[in-house]
This record gives C-alpha cells, sequence and structure tokens, in this order.
C-alpha cells in the first residue's frame, strides 16, 4: 500500500516515479492519496490487514499519522522521501530519491522502534518540544517550503534562534522535578538529524525504551554559537546551557503556555506531556 500526500513538497512529483520502482521490483501496489490531516491514518488502519507493508511518500506529519495508526499491528512502513525535512527517513538511512528508496526499503530488514504518545492519544515518531522549533513552524509558510525545502526551515530557525526568545518552564522526569528557564526544549525519540551531520542530544536511540529531554539555554549570541557548534561536533559534555535527561515519562509546563510541535506539526500548547510506548512501530530499514 502506498500512501501520499499530494500537498507535500515532493509528494506529487515523485508518485510516479515510486509506483514504477515498486512495478519494475515485482510488488502489487495499491495507491492512495490523502485529502487533509488525519486522512492518512484512517487510511492505514483501514488498509493494514490487507497488506504486507505500508508505504508513505510525504513528508514528516504523513508518517507520523501512519506510524499512530499502526502502533502495534506489526504491519512495516517505507518512509519514502516526499516532504520537505524527512527527519525520520533521513535517521533511517532512506536514500534521498525515491527510486533508491524503494529498492533499499524492499531489501531492508523490519525493526521495531518507540513512540512518544502525547497526553491526547497522539504519538511522534521524532520529536515533540516548544521555543524555537515550534516557533519556526508556526511561522513557516508552505510557499516557504516549497521555494526553499529545508533552507526554508533553516533560515527561519535561525531568525528563531537569533532574537534568544527564553522562556520559564517546569515539570518532572520520572517524577524527578526540573525547572529551568530555556530557548528550546525537545522530547526526543530519536536524536540523528541531516542523516547523522546533527544530531540533538547524546546516545539518543528510538529503541531504548526511554524518551530524552534535551534543554538548550543560550543567553547570548555568543552562547548561540558555541551551542550551535558543539551541536555540530556532536560535544555533550557538561554544560549548563546544555541539559540532558531522560526517563520513560516526560510532563512540562509554563507561563504562559507556549506553542507545542510534534513532527512539524502543531499539536496545541503546553503543558506537554509525553510517555515511551517502547518497540510500539515496526520500520522497514535499509
Amino acid at each position: 500500500m502506498l500512501i501520499v500526500n499530494p500537498v507535500s513538497r515532493r509528494g506529487s512529483r515523485r508518485r510516479a516515479a515510486a509506483r514504477r520502482a515498486l512495478e519494475v521490483a515485482g510488488v502489487e501496489c495499491t495507491e492512495f492519496s490523502t485529502e487533509g490531516r488525519g486522512h492518512a491514518a484512517q487510511l492505514a488502519r483501514d488498509g493494514a490487514p490487507l497488506v504486507d507493508a505500508v508505504f508513505t511518500l510525504g513528508g514528516d506529519g504523513t508518517l507520523m499519522e501512519v506510524a499512530g495508526a499502526l502502533a502495534h499491528t506489526g504491519v512495516p512502513i517505507g518512509a519514502l522521501p516526499g516532504g520537505t525535512g524527512n527527519l525520520m527517513g533521513g535517521a533511517l538511512g532512506v536514500p534521498r530519491r525515491v527510486g533508491p528508496a524503494v529498492r533499499a526499503l524492499l531489501r531492508g530488514s523490519p525493526r521495531a522502534f518507540d513512540l512518544g504518545c502525547l497526553s491526547d492519544g497522539r504519538r511522534f515518531v521524532f520529536a515533540a518540544g516548544m521555543g524555537i522549533d515550534a516557533d519556526v513552524v508556526l511561522r513557516i509558510t508552505r510557499t516557504h517550503k516549497r521555494r526553499l525545502g529545508i533552507l526554508g526551515y533553516t533560515l527561519m530557525a535561525v531568525r528563531m534562534a537569533l532574537r534568544l526568545d527564553s522562556f520559564e518552564f517546569a515539570g518532572d522526569v520520572d517524577g524527578e522535578p526540573i525547572r529551568a528557564r530555556a530557548t528550546l526544549v525537545l522530547v526526543a525519540n530519536a536524536g540523528q538529524l541531516f542523516r547523522g551531520l546533527f544530531a540533538v542530544g547524546p546516545e539518543i536511540r528510538p529503541d531504548d525504551g526511554r524518551l530524552d529531554l534535551c534543554l538548550f539555554a543560550p543567553h547570548t549570541i555568543a552562547d548561540l554559537f558555541v551551542v550551535s557548534w558543539r551541536l555540530l561536533r556532536k560535544d555533550f559534555r557538561p554544560d549548563p546551557r546544555m541539559v540532558f535527561a531522560h526517563g520513560a515519562r516526560i510532563r512540562l509546563t509554563s507561563v504562559p503556555p507556549r506553542p507545542v510541535q510534534a513532527d512539524g506539526e502543531l499539536v496545541g500548547a503546553t503543558p506537554l506531556e509525553a510517555a515511551v510506548e517502547p518497540a510500539a512501530v515496526t520500520f522497514l530499514v535499509p
């Protein structure tokens, strides 16, 4: 089953290439197009009992919907690159071009991954957060994404980061209280960005049965450059501007409430409550 999001940045353009690659590989495939928010999840739920695997061709939001719908079913998911960020596809090592991606996934192996589950039942694959990341999702437009792609996200992230807009938050990690001031707070299930070039924290894996809290608190432009450089170098030595913790359940709140994003989709505002679902979803891994 191939679920295509036609309004994703590359979904519509790459659907024919995906179908050709599947046909050449001898795979019988039925294609469906999403028609709005939540439709990918419904298509996946309805089709899962009838197929051997579900491939998605869209962005991270499409993949998040399908992963949530297929949690605990054992039906493997193949994440084809059709969106702007394709964070999870990059973390899994899926090739950037659709033809090679199809071939790599068909030859790949199913592997169980954790999911993060929000208090309203929605799930995320990569991360949920507040601060710079949610501000980017809130402000970036479809036009930016279509014209500039990942560069649009990068430029908006730089713009938001340079504002040094910090906020106070409080909460707990498995009952251990935490209170701090930050510009970005992530609850991460996976940690690698841009195919391993960038990491948001130390030893974050999507199959370790835990979620990771990543707190970033640069106070000056100089701090911002130091934090960015250390993330690029994956240098996670103790630093008060970068704090990490992990646990099975993380709860955070802020005053005033802050927007919250999950896998690049706005999901409301704080409080942010997330729990890990170990080995909840199966991905095809090249």
